[in-house]
């Protein structure tokens, strides 16, 4: 069974597969976000339906940035063949 998954997760063949998998996670995620009652929110975005899926991956993708950013311009990854 792993084998499958990770067939499933690394083969070029299921690639199609995959991204229409993830697109009917993120618009399930968004879509149950319509059903949360909001009532007893603090601020003014959290009433805003998929404000929180769209915070997220906003926030994941500036995570990657920054530590790409820190890695190559910042001077913390090395070479390959740095300790050879």
């Amino acid at each position: 069974m792993i084998k499958h998954v990770v067939d499933f997760f690394g083969d070029e063949e299921y690639a199609r597969q995959r991204h229409r998998l993830f697109y009917l996670v993120l618009i399930l995620i968004v879509a149950t976000d319509f059903a949360v009652p909001r009532e007893h929110v603090e601020y003014l975005w959290e009433r805003l339906p998929g404000w929180s899926a769209v915070y997220g991956f906003g926030s994941c993708v500036l995570l990657i940035f920054v530590s790409k950013f820190l890695g190559h311009q910042g001077g913390l990854m090395r070479r390959e063949d740095y300790y050879d």
